[in-house]
């Protein structure tokens, strides 16, 4: 017997087969109900651990009913789960991550990774000479407020934190190979 043969005692002969016309859609389950979308979208916004009424309440939905979902989003990895008294919930960076750069090799082909990487290290070249710095970490309002307004120096490093993001996003997807090109690395 093959490994990806079925053996013929597994299932009833009797019993139908699912319909899966009738199940949701993956994108369905996700934005699905209102409900559903209103919780999701607070829950990208959380920044710190909250309690389940006040996600409810910024749901502009019961308690119980954001608690079931907080559940399911914690069983699909989204969130995470604070024991104690009260239960708390946070947003699970690291699936936010991964759902990223998963998008980022679903839209685009390795050659426009590539492509698109290449520019945004080009600008992450540009701040580091218009700062003389190496890191936007490095950058002191203070120090630069003399040259421009604080408002423009802020928005600068906010776009630079950002393009280093992106170039880390980028390289991972790149690294990791494509779907589509057969590019997903298998170790033996």
């Amino acid at each position: 017997m093959d490994l990806t043969d079925t053996p013929d005692d597994v299932r009833d002969p009797d019993e139908e087969p699912p319909d899966f016309t009738e199940w949701d859609a993956p994108e369905e389950v996700l934005k699905g109900g209102p409900t559903r979308e209103r919780l999701l979208s607070v829950i990208l916004q959380l920044r710190a651990p909250t309690k389940v009424a006040e996600i409810a309440d910024q749901a502009d939905c019961d308690t119980e009913t954001a608690r079931d979902y907080l559940e399911w989003f914690t069983s699909m990895g989204m969130t995470r789960e604070i024991p104690g008294r009260p239960v708390r919930y946070e947003r699970n960076e690291s699936y936010l991550r991964w759902r990223r750069i998963e998008q980022i090799r679903e839209q685009y082909s390795e050659s426009e990774i590539v492509e698109e990487l290449k520019e945004t290290m080009e600008q992450l070249e540009e701040y580091r000479a218009r700062f003389d710095a190496d890191s936007p970490d490095d950058v002191s309002l203070v120090e630069y407020t003399g040259k421009s307004a604080v408002e423009e120096v802020w928005e600068a490093v906010s776009e630079w934190k950002t393009l280093e993001r992106r170039a880390e996003l980028l390289d991972t997807a790149r690294q990791n190979g494509h779907p589509s090109s057969g590019g997903a690395r298998v170790d033996a």
